[in-house]
């Protein structure tokens, strides 16, 4: 599932810095507006203890994670909505990702300069949140346009469409991101399609310093106390020592750096997952001789379906599910003394996969 993550923020914030240390990608992280002039993409490998365990159990010749794309875009500032600086760039990327990641700046440092003269992470939010409004506003506007016209015709499909986007645009010109905007269920497509930079989920980085890592500081109280409402997750990360992490070459040498910080793992691997839950993903495994493998599907996805991921054959020709609990694998060491111990299920095509089942399809075409 080719599913993106999109690193957004004002110039300056850490937002390179971050991508480099997601993606060990090297983009260029400099200190003035508009480093990134073209956004930088990565494929990130989703840290998952689960197929550590199950590839020491099975000892297969390969093992293969899971990944999401991380997209590093290029920094906005005030007037984007109006083309300033990169805007319709950065709006036009931001447009592609699934889900948002918004860096925002939560640490002092004399050498960095902020785009806007000093550090504040509720207005550098307040900022993005303005331009990416006013561009939603401006499709919206334009959708309303052409919904006025047909709805002449007196269609009631149309006067619908017509009424959800004039309510849209009434929360929306009250600061309310669509996001947060209930819409009837048959008219998610009309919202879905109309793309909306404020529909995406969100997940907040606050970039602090070394020492604010663990506690956070007197700006991410601020930050937290000002997105209470959003039902968005928080997490503090220091850019700075996600570089320093990056840089080194044996995990030996990361988990003895992490070790003296006092961190149990890098922050990298916290935004990772989030990201990953953010899009409503789930993970199962396949497990055998040749390889261990974990597959992205979303919630809720049904066992043919699921099946689909790894070829469209085995979605059509879907015959059952052999399906084992990670627990119950973790317990009983192998694949064959689950069937001993009766753990196996067997599932059709209306089973519902859930996060860590370890599965084997049967099917025919």
């Amino acid at each position: 599932m080719a599913l993106k993550c999109g690193i957004v923020g004002l110039p300056n914030v850490g937002k390179s810095t971050l991508f480099n240390a997601l993606t060990s990608a090297k983009a260029l992280a400099a200190n003035y507006p508009f480093a990134t002039k073209d956004p930088n993409v990565g494929i990130i490998t989703v840290p998952d203890p689960r197929l550590d365990k199950l590839s020491e159990l099975v000892q297969p010749q390969k093992v293969l994670p899971t990944t999401i794309e991380i997209v590093d875009i290029a920094g906005l500032i005030k007037g984007a909505s109006q083309g300033e600086g990169l805007g319709n760039q950065f709006l036009a990327n931001i447009r592609e990702v699934d889900a948002i990641v918004h860096v925002v700046r939560c640490f002092e440092d004399g050498n960095v300069v902020h785009v806007d003269g000093s550090v504040d992470p509720v207005r550098d939010k307040e900022i993005i949140d303005t331009e990416l409004l006013l561009k939603d506003l401006e499709t919206l506007e334009k959708r309303l346009e052409r919904l006025k016209k047909a709805a002449k015709s007196n269609d009631k499909e149309v006067l619908k469409n017509l009424a959800t986007v004039e309510r849209m645009i009434a929360e929306m010109e009250g600061g309310k991101a669509a996001r947060a905007i209930a819409v009837e269920e048959d008219q998610e497509n009309l919202v879905r399609e109309m793309y909306l930079l404020t529909a995406k989920p969100i997940l907040y980085v606050c970039n602090v310093d070394e020492d604010s890592v663990k506690t956070g500081n007197a700006h991410t109280q601020r930050f937290t106390e000002l997105v209470k409402d959003e039902s968005a997750e928080v997490i503090f990360i220091c850019a700075g020592i996600e570089a320093d992490i990056a840089e080194l070459d044996t995990l030996e040498e990361r988990m003895e750096f992490l070790e003296e910080l006092g961190l149990q793992e890098p922050g990298v691997n916290v935004v990772i997952r989030a990201c990953y839950q953010l899009l409503q993903l789930i993970t199962y495994f396949t497990a055998g001789e040749k390889e261990v493998r974990a597959w992205t599907i979303e919630e809720g996805t049904k066992a043919p379906q699921a099946a689909g991921v790894i070829h469209t054959d085995f979605e059509r020709g879907f015959i059952r599910a052999e399906v084992i609990k990670y627990a119950d694998y973790v317990q009983y060491g192998s694949e064959s003394s689950v069937k001993e111990a009766g753990k196996m299920g067997v599932e059709g095509k209306e089973y519902v996969v859930v996060d860590g089942d370890v599965m084997h399809f049967r099917f025919n075409v």
